[in-house]
């Protein structure tokens, strides 16, 4: 039965990561994403229940739109395909369970960032404020309302932390050095996480982001990195490796 659960799990997590798509690439547009229909980019023909099957419309259409025949981007095809993996992931590492719950919206967070972080540098607010909110209300069942009150504040803790090396950034290099949205970022991480372990995420982020940021600086000259993925790259890296601040402290020798 468990295999089960994986299997559909990973498909459901397929047509999540479709969705998820078209919210990371529409939202910062400040575009309708639940009424309006998906559409081809090029031609703008809305998409046939058929042709947004995830993953084999992609190879059935050869990568082509039916219509215009234009090259279709990739990138929904591989956001489904990871989608679908961390959602089975997640089941697996948690049963049901609220912490499932829990995880399966740090999933649908970090993909929707990569997409409009990726695309527009841009992590929108309303996002931020949504998941905010669903953090809170799946801790009230994890931990209660003292826990809650707790990790608020933790929030707070983490988002002062963030500002702090965002403003000595940007008086160091004389310019922007960080977006605002990974700021905000943190204050949901200190939902989920306690002050060491979400103090922890900035280092890992940073660790994970920098070999991505020599790649793209050598061969694009590309100076502005987009950070926030990589956070959240690092926040679920904690979360589904159940790595405690104990655990933490005993690999630092205390």
């Amino acid at each position: 039965m468990s295999t089960l659960y994986l299997i559909l799990f990973f498909i459901f997590g397929l047509y999540m990561g479709s969705f998820y798509t078209v919210v990371g690439l529409r939202l910062p547009k400040k575009e309708n994403f639940i009424l309006s229909r998906s559409r081809c980019d090029h031609c703008h023909h809305p998409l046939s229940l058929i042709e947004m099957v995830p993953i084999l419309s992609y190879f059935i259409l050869r990568g082509r739109c039916y219509h215009c025949k234009k090259k279709i981007d990739s990138l929904s095809t591989y956001v489904e395909f990871f989608t679908g993996l961390l959602f089975a992931v997640s089941y697996y590492s948690f049963g049901f369970s609220w912490e499932l719950i829990l995880a399966l919206g740090i999933i649908s967070l970090l993909v929707i960032v990569i997409v409009s972080d990726l695309t527009y540098l841009i992590i929108s607010d309303e996002l931020l404020i949504f998941f905010g909110i669903y953090f809170i209300i799946c801790q009230f069942f994890i931990v209660g309302l003292r826990g809650v009150l707790y990790h608020i504040f933790v929030g707070i803790f983490l988002f002062l932390v963030m500002y702090t090396i965002m403003f000595l950034g940007n008086k160091m290099f004389k310019r922007e050095s960080m977006g605002g949205g990974d700021v905000k970022m943190m204050f949901l991480f200190g939902l989920v996480l306690d002050p060491l372990l979400g103090t922890l995420t900035i280092f890992l982020g940073s660790l994970f982001a920098l070999p991505m940021s020599l790649i793209l600086y050598t061969k694009k000259k590309e100076k502005v990195i987009p950070f926030g993925p990589f956070l959240l790259i690092a926040f679920a890296f904690i979360f589904f490796m159940k790595i405690s601040s104990q655990d933490v402290l005993h690999f630092l020798g205390f």
